[in-house]
């Protein structure tokens, strides 16, 4: 197992009990909402879902959600939940790019938050979600802006540190997108390495599927 899986699958056990991963979520779902209006008519691939705290939201609103992460040990306690409040219409998926895997299926929106800066080649992941996306279906793509490095310190799965909004448009672009459009969505408070607190913002981006 590498490092990077093995972080995720130690940590999903207690990750909602992090009231910042809770208010996190549902301030992203929030703003999907505002910018996108998830509907009944929308079958939904929701990519680096983790525990679900954004899966389950979509699930309430919208129809058939595929639930894909890395990590299988979130993935069961998304399962878990999802048993609990009945949401029939969520099934999960274990996928590992790194390994190969691709994703399939044709969905009228791709969400994926906090996810982007764990992924070594976001253009290629840009360009998977458009392959799978119906036209004219809509991307909803949750980061950090760009920081320094001190929001995840020492962590063997981040390639990133944030990106900058006007580069990430770009590669959106690149990959087929159009109507691309950002807005800060979230704020995090939290304690980095030399004890102090920092506000770090997170920015939710749309774009649609070009024909």
């Amino acid at each position: 197992m590498e490092r990077g899986e093995q972080y995720f699958d130690l940590a999903a056990a207690t990750w909602d009990e992090e009231p910042r991963h809770v208010e996190r979520a549902a301030a992203l779902f929030r703003a999907m909402d505002a910018e996108v209006g998830p509907d009944p008519s929308m079958d939904v691939l929701d990519f680096g879902c983790g525990t679900g705290l954004l899966t389950l939201q979509l699930a309430s609103r919208t129809g058939q959600v595929v639930a894909v992460d890395r990590s299988q040990e979130m993935l069961d306690v998304l399962r878990g939940k999802a048993e609990v409040c009945h949401a029939g219409n969520v099934s999960t998926r274990r996928i590992d790019l790194d390994a190969g895997d691709a994703l399939d299926g044709a969905y009228d929106l791709v969400a994926s938050t906090m996810t982007l800066h764990h992924i070594a080649a976001p253009l290629t992941l840009l360009e998977q979600f458009a392959q799978v996306l119906k036209p004219g279906g809509h991307l909803c793509l949750a980061d950090l802006d760009s920081e320094d490095g001190s929001f995840h310190g020492e962590n063997p799965t981040v390639f990133h540190n944030g990106f900058d909004r006007a580069a990430l448009r770009g590669l959106m672009a690149q990959a087929g997108f159009g109507e691309i459009r950002d807005r800060t969505a979230a704020e995090i408070v939290k304690a980095v390495a030399d004890g102090s607190e920092r506000t770090f913002t997170v920015f939710l981006m749309t774009g649609r599927r070009l024909p």
